[in-house]
Parts: structure tokens; sequence; C-alpha cells
């Protein structure tokens, strides 16, 4: 195998793999990346739970396949300054050169490299890759952290058949708090279905949607793995087995109470009366009256905070508390210049939406204060 690739190309297509190829892990391989040269080349990674293969563009001189430390050849380019040539040698390794400088690295056959899952297209779909990118964002910051209901350590994409496309339901939840939001997709189902993306995977994604141009991507089912396909580049996950908590169930269906707020002032806010809150719970109280909106926090042992604001109200007075930070958490994720909140009683669950309709919701659990 022998090639010459250019520095920023193999700094891109190593940097999209970084947060893929395992560090820490019992298989030494899975700390490399296969780079297979034929006709093209191409670079694959996997910690066998999701995996990355994409191109990569080269001046191609020789065919063959080589197992390589992916940080080290990525600590190489980033250092060097000129394109660099890569060689394969007797005994798996590698010869790199840039310039005056010479590298030899310790790589591995590709006979031990993982074989990936084959790509199923019995059941396919296509999104736009920035829609896709929009839904992760507005989702995964309610997933939950290494939860031990580990279902609510990924994202809920549940697929729904319509006339003649399909609805999209991404939903992000860790109990505390949950966020949907609904988009339609080209491609046709028989009967809905319900995976489950690990909050890995989704993030990975995020970062290849957000560095490739292409503007669609192609997803394709089978029974354990989920594949998004970018032109050349295919990205596949495992998905988490288990039943997702029945989402439709918690949003609010009939909270009679509504507040509509600025949203940059009310974020603002949010984050003044915060910074003295406790740190654990991050407890704010808003108090809520006609056109006036009180937040306000105590922490025994510092002190206190409270702020008013104008609002849009029309209703009995009533308290509330939560998580400052869930509350930020989902504003910030919203856009247009007002948010509305939807309530019903003391600890009902707070239903958070933008004042323009656009199928994204929130839902937060209030808190006793």
């Amino acid at each position: 195998m022998k090639l010459r690739i250019e520095r920023e190309e193999i700094q891109r297509a190593l940097q999209s793999i970084q947060g893929i190829v395992d560090k820490k892990t019992t298989m030494p391989v899975l700390s490399h990346f296969l780079l297979k040269v034929d006709k093209t080349a191409y670079i694959q990674a996997t910690d066998l739970d999701i995996a990355l293969r994409r191109p990569v563009d080269a001046e191609i001189k020789q065919k063959g396949s080589l197992c390589i430390p992916a940080r080290k050849l990525m600590e190489i380019a980033r250092e060097v300054e000129d394109a660099l040539s890569l060689e394969s040698q007797e005994n798996n390794w590698l010869k790199v050169t840039s310039g005056k400088s010479t590298f030899k690295l310790m790589g591995l056959p590709e006979e031990e490299y993982p074989t990936l899952p084959e790509v199923s297209k019995a059941q396919e779909f296509s999104i736009d890759s920035s829609t896709l990118v929009d839904m992760i964002e507005k989702t995964i910051y309610a997933t939950g952290e290494s939860d031990t209901r580990y279902t609510l350590n990924g994202l809920l994409m549940h697929f729904v058949p319509r006339k003649k496309v399909t609805e999209l339901n991404m939903v992000g939840t860790d109990g505390h708090r949950l966020s949907v939001i609904s988009r339609e997709i080209k491609g046709k189902l028989s009967e809905e279905k319900r995976l489950i993306l690990p909050k890995k995977a989704a993030s990975e994604l995020r970062r290849v949607l957000e560095a490739s141009s292409e503007e669609e991507i192609d997803i394709c089912l089978n029974k354990n793995h989920i594949f998004f396909i970018l032109d050349d580049i295919v990205f596949t996950s495992r998905l988490i087995e288990g039943t997702y908590p029945s989402y439709e169930q918690v949003i609010p269906q009939d909270n009679e109470k509504k507040l509509v707020v600025d949203k940059v002032a009310f974020l603002k806010a949010l984050r003044r009366t915060s910074i003295m809150s406790r740190e654990k719970t991050n407890a704010i109280r808003l108090d809520i009256e006609e056109d006036r909106l009180t937040l306000s926090s105590i922490n025994p042992d510092l002190g206190e905070a409270r702020e008013e604001m104008a609002c849009q109200y029309r209703g009995e007075q009533m308290t509330i508390g939560c998580n400052a930070r869930y509350l930020i958490d989902a504003i910030q994720a919203m856009e247009g210049e007002s948010i509305r909140m939807e309530l019903q009683e003391a600890l009902s669950p707070i239903l958070v939406v933008e004042t323009e309709e656009t199928g994204y919701r929130c839902v937060i659990m209030p808190m006793r204060i």
C-alpha cells in the first residue's frame, strides 16, 4: 500500500473519527482505523457500537490495507507542514514521510479489524441533513447521562406512517424533562417503528453532518442497526434494545394557563437568578401574576436573588418551582422572539413551546419549593 495525501485532507478525515476510535480498550485494534486502498481510498473506524466509513482524496500509487493507530497519525498530521506519504512495510509497519520528516508506526493487519454490518436498504427514508442536525440539537440535551434506565441514554426515533410521507418524531428525556420535535421525511411505512439511537451515536452523527456539504441524507434500517448515508459516507449505529417510555402520555394536553414572555429577556433573567440557587438542584421560584413574572432563588449559605419582568398572562396568581438549568436548556434550543409556557397546577408538568407552531415541544417537571 502506498499513497500520497494532502495534510488538510487526512486531518479532516481523522478528526471525524476521533470520537469513535476507542482510546481505553481491551481490544487494541479499536484504537486503530482501517485504511483500505484500491481504486479509491477510504477509512473506517468503529467502537463496536458505532462505525464510520468515509472516502479520502489521495494520490494512489499502490493498493493495500492496514490498521493504523488513529491518535498518533492525527498528532503527526497536526505537526507536519507538507503532504503525507503513507507506505506499508513488512510486519504491518507504516512509514510516514512529510517533507524532511520520517515516522514509523506499528500497525495491525486488516484481518484483525471487526467486520462492519452490511447496509440494509429494505426500509429507506431521506431527510435534509440540516433538519436532522436541528432535530438532534433540540433533543439530545434532555437525554439521560449513564442512567440505570438504559433506554433513556438515547434518542427515540419514532417513525409514523402518513398518507404520502412519514412523520419522524425525535424524543429525548431523562425522566425529569422531555423534548420532542416532529418533522416530515421522505419514505413510506406500512406500520410505525420506534428505534432508540444511543446518545454518543447521535452526537457523533451531528459532527459528521455539520462537516459535510451534502444536503440530503438517506436513513436505512434493519433489526439491530440504523445506517445514515451521505453520498459515499456511511455512519452506522447499533440500536439500544428495550422499550422507550410512552412520551405521548407525558405531554400535557389541557394546560389552561398560558404565559408568554420575551425569550432573550427570560433567558438572561433565569441565568442571573440561578446564580444564587443551590448547585445540586438549581431551584428557582416563579411567581406569576397578571402581566408580571417574578423570579427568585434562595441559598441559605450564600444569599438570595430576585428579579421582575414583564409578561403576557391572564389568570389567577400562581407559584411554581423548577430547575433553572432545565428551563435554560429548553429555551436556548428554541427560535423566535418569544416563548409560551402552558401551566395547570403548581405541581403539574410545564409545557414550553415556541409561540409560532413549529412542532417542537418541551416538558419540564416542577419542583416543590
